[in-house]
């Protein structure tokens, strides 16, 4: 069985300046600095950030469901601010998902806002629909707003200085 699910949250920050973390390492690197609760670890396993890129992703101890996993960066495109990462190997695949990828999408809508799209595409065999449940778009919600704030803190840290 194939699905997706998005989430899409609307930012009052330019798209370039999201764009300039989603579209990196910096994106990772970030989640886990400012959100460990979601991401416990992350480590570059190959690449600097681009297209080929393969990150092995760690979940807090004790976490329901998966515990780690290796993703691929399949998909960077700076024009459209589209990054694609498709799960290699670990527990997301073990547990029995065929296919596992999550797609951000940095939409400009004005010079100071933008909808930030996170998307994971999944598919599994029909012999474990409880993984319909397990795809979840949370993770990523919980740090597009995260993200959001940091990039507001930011401005407002260099603002007072």
């Amino acid at each position: 069985m194939k699905g997706s699910k998005s989430h899409e949250l609307a930012a009052d920050v330019p798209a370039s300046e999201l764009w300039a973390i989603y579209g990196t390492l910096r994106f990772v690197e970030l989640v886990h600095q400012l959100l460990p609760q979601v991401l416990h670890k992350v480590d570059v396993v190959r690449g600097d950030g681009g297209v080929g890129t393969v990150i092995q992703v760690t979940f807090p101890p004790g976490n329901p469901g998966p515990q780690s996993y290796k993703e691929e960066f399949v998909k960077i495109d700076d024009e459209n601010r589209v990054k694609e990462a498709a799960a290699i190997e670990g527990d997301i695949l073990n547990i029995g998902f065929l296919k596992y990828v999550t797609r951000f999408e940095i939409i400009e809508k004005g010079p100071g806002s933008s909808v930030i799209r996170s998307t994971v595409e999944y598919e599994f065999d029909e012999k474990h629909p409880q993984l319909e449940d397990a795809a979840s778009t949370a993770p990523l919600a919980a740090a597009a707003e995260r993200l959001v704030q940091y990039i507001k803190e930011q401005k407002t840290t260099q603002a007072i200085s």
